[in-house]
């Protein structure tokens, strides 16, 4: 469960706030009550993790016989 926390008082314990963290604990960042950000420990992403992005990306179906001109009419379009 994350501790809620103001954002005035955030800044003021940063350090405070960043040995929590690094020890395991979380937080909720508020304005006027309002949460605005999670404070959360770090958590790298492995190679496995990225290898595996890679290979979803390369199993996409490639696009064929579109023009320059195509691909960017889609942009402007806001497609995908």
């Amino acid at each position: 469960m994350y501790k809620e926390i103001g954002a005035f008082d955030a800044k003021a314990k940063l350090s405070e706030l960043l040995r929590s963290v690094r020890a395991g604990e979380s937080f909720t960042i508020t304005v006027r009550g309002v949460p605005v950000a999670d404070l959360v420990p770090y958590v790298r992403k492995s190679d496995a993790d990225a290898a595996a992005a890679v290979s979803a990306l390369q199993a996409m179906p490639k696009i064929r016989g579109a023009s320059d001109q195509d691909i960017a009419d889609w942009i402007a379009e806001g497609r995908p």
